[in-house]
């Protein structure tokens, strides 16, 4: 019985969310009557929200009921929201999550990655902005179309620039084109605090931070600034560009930071003239490196003519060519990524003092006591 209760509780969507309480294990525990026409759902959930726990009261309630059986809600739920997450401090506020794009090394196609992720993740109805952490090599102005322009200072904050539906802010617009930095470290880290203290975001679902190549100050720096609620690697099928996604991949952990899977980029050809995929530079180098940290591919990008063309001329695939193979995978790649930004948030407010209160049939609390 316990386990046709559970089937049904498949239909109970976390209110927010797109996911079951099922999916996100937020089901403790379940009691039946010996009848089996009774029943005591004990939830822990993420949110101290009144309304949220009442509407999954609800929706618990009504979906058991349509299967004649009699429901009553235990919800434990925090006494109070986290001010701030487990991995650290946050200095942007206005940003709910936060995604690290990294790679061992460069020339793995890491900026076209986070351009067409960011705007695949848009696409799906986020608030997005992309802060191009590169500081000596910035390039995501020029994917965007917008190397030429020059920031709006309003007051004491400099205003994000915006195109394509997402807001964006690079080194390659505050420099004369093709200026070399020759920064020591401590000059990169001031710059990437700048960017996310003196620059107007507002509100975002999402920032897309696209890194450097290497595992070095800038990582740490923004790890250190912002709670990273999710870490990409980005390699080629390569052995050399897997072994450096690998220390991607121990970076993020020993940074704490979530991993939430690698992308492969040039993972085969598609022939422009026949649609043929080809896979010149090998392929699967991404699966097994997903498999030894416990992870997942997001997506395997192939090489198309037309990401190379858009990342020239400011017209990223995902916008330029969203019918294309590439773009479908990209998008892909952000709803996967929604869904683990989504787990992880929960898990986040998860492990505080628990207020436990007890719902009865009727949706009214009955009693409450606090679950230490």
């Amino acid at each position: 019985m316990k386990e046709k209760i559970k089937e049904l509780l498949q239909k109970v969507v976390y209110p927010g969310f797109k996911k079951s309480v099922v999916d996100f294990g937020f089901v403790k525990d379940i009691e039946v009557s010996e009848d089996g026409k009774k029943t005591i759902i004990t939830y822990q959930i993420p949110s101290s929200d009144d309304e949220v726990a009442q509407r999954l009261n609800d929706t618990t309630v009504e979906t058991l009921k349509e299967a004649g059986i009699e429901a009553t809600t235990q919800i434990i739920r925090p006494k109070k929201p986290r001010e701030t997450s487990s991995r650290g401090v946050n200095k942007m506020p206005s940003v709910k999550s936060f995604v690290m794009v990294s790679s061992g090394k460069g020339g793995v196609g890491k900026t076209t990655t986070a351009v067409n992720l960011a705007l695949a993740l848009a696409k799906e109805g986020k608030k997005v902005g992309i802060l191009d952490g590169d500081i000596y090599g910035p390039n995501v102005a020029r994917m965007l179309g917008m190397q030429d322009r020059k920031p709006e200072v309003v007051g004491n904050k400099v205003k994000a620039f915006e195109v394509m539906g997402i807001k964006f802010m690079s080194m390659a617009n505050l420099l004369p084109e093709g200026k070399a930095l020759m920064w020591r470290g401590a000059m990169l880290v001031k710059a990437l605090q700048q960017f996310m203290e003196d620059v107007d975001w507002g509100e975002l679902d999402i920032l897309v931070i696209d890194m450097p190549p290497g595992t070095g100050d800038a990582q740490m720096t923004m790890a250190q600034q912002v709670p990273v609620t999710a870490g990409v690697a980005v390699t080629t099928p390569q052995t050399v560009a897997v072994d450096d996604a690998k220390r991607s991949f121990d970076m993020f952990k020993q940074l704490h930071i979530p991993i939430a899977g690698v992308i492969e980029n040039m993972s085969g050809f598609i022939c422009p003239n026949c649609g043929m995929e080809y896979d010149i530079f090998g392929k699967g180098a991404a699966a097994k490196l997903a498999k030894d940290y416990d992870t997942k591919v997001l997506a395997q990008i192939p090489i198309e003519p037309e990401i190379r063309e858009g990342g020239d001329t400011g017209k990223p695939i995902v916008v330029s060519r969203p019918e294309s193979e590439s773009a479908k995978r990209f998008s892909k790649a952000a709803k996967e990524l929604i869904e683990f930004i989504d787990y992880v948030l929960a898990e986040d407010l998860a492990g505080n003092e628990m207020i436990q209160p007890i719902y009865g049939v009727n949706g009214a609390p009955s009693a409450c006591s606090v679950n230490r």
